[in-house]
């Protein structure tokens, strides 16, 4: 049964939904699990791959672009492009692909911007109609 997450951070500016990604792709990379990061486009997918790569000096976060030869298991991708796997779905492009409700889990970080909150409500909403359980993570309690 697919679950949701929601990651609701105090920051305004898109940028920190990317560098909030990097610590959950650390989290999930810890858990075992495989994850696929869903992009708007190709600019977003070369700007989140070099955040990865950047991420901690000390740490390593295995990625690659989906269509890559090296086997990762962080997968970044657009459009249409998905992993052989369905474990977790990582929702950056905020408009929801239908094949991602097939996914074990999907996770969407909430910045306080307007048009991100209204996508990220709209999916909320649809979670709610297809029966999936959702968990709000207010990650704004923790900042304070």
């Amino acid at each position: 049964m697919t679950e949701a997450d929601f990651y609701v951070l105090p920051a305004s500016d898109p940028e920190a939904r990317a560098l909030f990604l990097c610590r959950l792709c650390d989290r999930v990379l810890g858990t075992g699990k495989q994850m696929h990061i869903h992009c708007t486009g190709e600019e977003e997918a070369a700007h989140l791959d070099q955040l990865l790569w950047e991420h901690k000096p000390e740490a390593f976060l295995p990625h690659a672009m989906i269509g890559a030869d090296t086997p990762a298991p962080i997968t970044l991708g657009w459009a249409d492009q998905r992993p052989d796997h369905q474990q977790v779905f990582v929702n950056m492009a905020l408009d929801l692909p239908e094949d991602a409700l097939n996914y074990e889990r999907i996770l969407e970080i909430v910045v306080q911007e307007p048009s991100i909150l209204q996508a990220t409500r709209n999916n909320y909403r649809l979670y709610q109609d297809k029966g999936i359980t959702s968990r709000m993570n207010d990650m704004r309690k923790k900042a304070r």
